[in-house]
């Protein structure tokens, strides 16, 4: 079964950074684009970024200049890198991706389990 693991996430200042990794596992064939997604309570999940397999970037604008999305796709994992922090980025990060298992026809969309960024003094 084909899973995607978070990690990376924990509190920090504000103008302080963190890096958030996202590894894919399971009996893989191959992996779509990449996304960072974050989610506070009572609103709505909000995507934050994506990359391509090629490596092309699209950033949300709350974001833009200050996050960067990368990924090995060697390893079949994604990161996002995020510098200048606010506390308005306080949410459940998660990772998502459309991954086809060996074998399979088909590819799934996959969630990971999120990790929690705090931005607070």
């Amino acid at each position: 079964q084909v899973q995607l693991v978070e990690s990376g996430g924990g509190l920090v200042q504000p103008g302080g950074s963190l890096r958030l990794s996202c590894a894919a596992s399971g009996s893989i064939f191959s992996i779509n684009a990449m996304s960072w997604y974050r989610q506070t309570p009572g609103e709505e999940r909000e995507l934050v970024a994506t990359i391509t397999t090629r490596g092309a970037t699209n950033y949300a604008d709350a974001v833009k200049g200050r996050f960067t999305i990368s990924r090995d796709n060697a390893k079949n994992t994604v990161y996002l890198q995020m510098n200048s922090l606010k506390p308005e980025d306080t949410a459940v990060y998660y990772c998502n991706a459309p991954v086809r298992p060996t074998g399979s026809a088909y590819a799934y969309n996959v969630w990971g389990q999120g990790t929690q960024v705090t931005v607070s003094s």
